[in-house]
């Protein structure tokens, strides 16, 4: 029988290693992955000043190359296996950020069925770091289609935030799911100040590709690592904006979904969160408080084998939806082909059947995408990583930017507790009271106003909130767009 110390070290390898949770959900052990690489002083460079992206001082940086490609040239006319009566515009190609170093970045741009002239820009990004957003937000959780699981044909997600906005869904960084460089380099020296300046060129050039969006009002939205990326963007391109010779990008507001915002407090929280929710015992939560001071930071060596018992104590269970049961690739599953999406129903195989269906040839010849072997994350190496992104959240709550930081409750790893302590520890004065929020005729969550930010919680939602409530999580964003709190009954 294995040792106690060889499970413990079984487990690290598997999250470690290979970068993926025994359980299958990719996007978030990939963040664990950073967070145990940055906590053992390996390969991440974490400062202060890497919060602070782009400086505007070279022209040169940021200037709009002339592309010969134009808008119709990156129409979608039809997703293969795609559900009758599509009635919006898609859109799916490269926008070159880097011409000398051959780095392109991919996106896939949905419009909305009605109205799409008056509806606003919604930029989606997801985190890992290294995952993808194509992948994820839009075929798992906001986009307008669902894979079914023959991993050929998609159903209509009646969810889908194109209901409200436009939505681009953003691959990035270089080496992240259709995204790529010709210089290998790229791939292993990457990080959040060129991942922000790379994101910010993106969006300069294709808004020049599709100049009709030029002054619509703009939402960056994102979830996990993106906890990093939605701040960052934003204080770029505000940043930018102050330049008279730089496009100026219309930005009304972000919205981050269970981020990881500060390496110590998000660390504090997930280790309360896994004993309030019994997932851990009194005696590793007593070793977690006694040894490790997530104020200063300063982890001891008994703070490290206090949590790794604490990680281990969980056993196997989807610590992204704690509550929900881990993928069965064995399991018989019905042909789904309703055009509708039953609430509260996400499947956790989900992962595989968008990998098949990315990785069809004729998917990919669809999308005007270059014929790869798709991936839905990739082993980028980071370089920079600041320990903490609230100073660069404080001047954009500063700026008078709309920000809402939101969190699906039943998330382990980047739990409601994380982002109670990081919006806390921001000391701002409350302007509306905790109180719960309605999404028809059930509660969607609970909220707190604060001057500049409003805390979100969506009610029985793990750490892809579309993906588990997407009725609820479609409510809340309507009224962030709208800049009005959800209906309080």
């Amino acid at each position: 029988m294995l040792s106690r110390k060889s499970v413990v070290w079984l487990m690290f390898l598997c999250w470690w290693q290979f970068g993926i949770s025994c359980e299958g959900n990719k996007q978030g052990e990939y963040l664990y992955r950073l967070i145990r690489s940055k906590r053992s002083g390996e390969k991440v460079i974490s400062s202060e000043k890497a919060s602070v992206v782009g400086n505007g001082g070279d022209e040169d940086l940021w200037k709009v190359e002339e592309e010969r490609v134009l808008m119709e040239d990156e129409r979608v006319k039809g997703l293969p296996g795609e559900p009758e009566g599509v009635d919006f515009d898609q859109y799916g190609g490269y926008v070159t950020v880097d011409a000398k170093r051959g780095r392109r970045l991919f996106y896939y741009f949905v419009e909305s069925p009605q109205n799409a002239s008056n509806k606003p820009l919604l930029l989606w990004l997801n985190g890992g770091p290294g995952c993808s957003s194509l992948g994820y937000g839009a075929m798992q959780e906001l986009g307008p289609f669902r894979v079914n699981s023959d991993g050929r044909t998609l159903r209509r997600n009646e969810y889908a935030w194109n209901n409200v906005a436009n939505v681009i869904f953003l691959e990035s960084p270089a080496g992240v799911g259709f995204s790529y460089s010709n210089t290998s380099s790229d791939y292993s020296n990457t990080g959040d100040t060129s991942t922000a300046i790379d994101s910010y060129t993106f969006l300069v050039k294709w808004l020049h590709r599709f100049p009709h969006y030029k002054s619509r009002d703009l939402f960056i939205t994102g979830e996990s690592y993106a906890g990093h990326y939605v701040p960052q963007l934003a204080h770029t391109i505000l940043t930018n904006n102050k330049l008279t010779n730089l496009t100026l990008i219309n930005l009304k507001g972000i919205a981050i979904g269970n981020g990881w915002i500060d390496d110590n407090i998000c660390a504090k929280g997930m280790y309360d969160y896994f004993w309030t929710h019994a997932l851990n015992s009194d005696e590793t939560h007593e070793g977690i408080e006694r040894h490790c001071d997530f104020e200063s930071g300063n982890m001891t060596s008994e703070c490290n084998e206090y949590q790794i018992r604490g990680d281990t104590e969980i056993g196997v269970i989807d610590i992204y939806d704690i509550y929900g049961p881990p993928c069965d690739p064995n399991a018989t599953k019905p042909h789904q082909t309703s055009p509708t999406y039953s609430d509260s129903n996400f499947d956790p195989c989900s992962d595989e059947y968008t990998k098949s269906y990315l990785n069809l040839a004729k998917v990919q010849e669809a999308l005007h995408a270059k014929v790869s072997e798709w991936s839905p994350c990739s082993g980028v190496g980071w370089t920079d990583s600041p320990a903490t992104v609230l100073p660069t959240i404080n001047r954009i709550i500063s700026s008078g930017i709309r920000t809402w930081i939101y969190s699906g409750d039943t998330d382990g790893r980047v739990p409601i507790t994380s982002s109670r302590y990081s919006v806390n520890a921001l000391k701002l004065p409350v302007e509306t009271t905790w109180r719960p929020w309605y999404s028809g005729d059930e509660v969607g969550g609970y909220l707190i106003g604060y001057k500049g930010l409003t805390l979100i919680t969506v009610r029985g939602a793990g750490h892809m909130v579309p993906s588990y409530q997407p009725k609820r999580a479609l409510t809340m964003i309507s009224f962030f767009l709208q800049g009005e709190l959800p209906p309080e009954s």
